[in-house]
């Protein structure tokens, strides 16, 4: 069950309304006005709670299911316990994330700016923000309405972030441009040095990083995320990209709409990604490389040369994934021999 210290239930639903959120049809009618208090899973859903059924490899935990109400596919509903108010889906999956949002409320702070926020004259907040304790603000810093910023964020001198933003505990902002509705998660570090060192008189010296991270609309980074600034070009992560929790991507690196870069990848520098591409965990991605649209990266693969546009690759170095199968085929052959 939900922990409502932490999140805000907006129920009871009836069964009607509940049809009406999911896309589902209520398989009995005269059950329309029976209540829906919480979500919950197909193992601890009891009374007044609706669960969803959808995995078809657990058909058979259908006649254990004790909720009031599950939604399933009209393939599986068979097999859903006689006693359960059935609401049958195309895509129950879909339809629990859209009950999710329709029941449950994330509690989030009331506009204010708190007195021990230290905030210079020349920064401009928008209407109904929240800027939480310790915080942090640079001068000439330019804040959209109704952000959210957390305790002890800190936001450097002329960064500009948009409307509905939300900055996350501890997270830090330089040199950056964000869009709106974009989401930083606690601990994150945005806009610092990429490393770039070049030996002079046998020492390591910093090359100045003179350019910018620029972050595109409804963007969200993962907690302890970094992104570094560019060297004289702009680090860009566009519209719609999910970056998951302790990822690494360096200087110059570009990024287009919708990439998904999943925890502990690694993206060197000055690469250029297309729309719509995923890196799985522990991905790495040597530096200037050109991965097409679309192209999707397995788990823990490691990238050396170009990737074309749709392309499914796996491995270390990686390879289309029908040869990195075969390739296991062959050593696990090769070892019984």
């Amino acid at each position: 069950m939900v922990d409502t210290r932490f999140y805000k239930n907006n129920g009871p639903l009836s069964l009607s309304e509940v049809a009406k959120i999911c896309d589902a049809e209520l398989s009995d009618s005269s059950k329309a006005e029976v209540k829906i208090y919480n979500l919950s899973t197909l193992e601890k859903a009891g009374e007044g709670d609706i669960c969803f059924f959808f995995d078809k490899k657990k058909k058979a935990q259908g006649a254990d299911i004790k909720a009031t109400a599950c939604i399933t596919t009209a393939e599986l509903a068979e097999y859903v316990n006689s006693d359960v108010i059935k609401l049958i889906s195309a895509n129950p999956h879909l339809g629990f994330v859209k009950l999710n949002y329709a029941l449950y409320t994330e509690r989030l702070p009331e506009a204010e700016i708190k007195s021990t926020a230290i905030i210079p004259n020349s920064a401009k907040i928008g209407a109904n923000c929240f800027v939480g304790d310790y915080v942090v603000i640079g001068e000439n810093v330019e804040i959209g309405a109704n952000c959210i910023i957390e305790p002890h964020a800190v936001i450097g001198h002329d960064c500009i972030i948009g409307d509905n933003c939300r900055i996350g505990a501890g997270a830090n902002i330089m040199h950056c441009q964000m869009g709106n509705n974009c989401f930083i998660y606690g601990g994150a570090r945005i806009g610092w040095d990429g490393f770039g060192f070049m030996m002079i008189d046998g020492a390591h010296k910093r090359i100045p990083q003179l350019g910018r991270v620029i972050l595109g609309n409804d963007v969200e980074v993962g907690a302890n995320s970094c992104i570094d600034r560019g060297a004289l070009d702009d680090t860009v992560i566009s519209d719609g990209c999910r970056i998951d929790d302790l990822v690494m991507i360096a200087h110059n690196n570009q990024l287009g709409r919708g990439c998904i870069m999943v925890s502990q990848t690694g993206i060197a520098g000055s690469c250029k990604f297309g729309d719509y591409v995923v890196c799985g965990g522990q991905v790495g991605v040597a530096d200037h490389l050109n991965i097409g649209s679309g192209a999707q990266i397995g788990a823990q693969s490691g990238l050396m040369r170009d990737v074309d546009p749709g392309a499914v690759l796996m491995g270390y170095p990686a390879v289309p994934i029908k040869d990195f199968m075969r390739q296991v085929s062959y050593i696990q052959k090769a070892v019984k021999k």
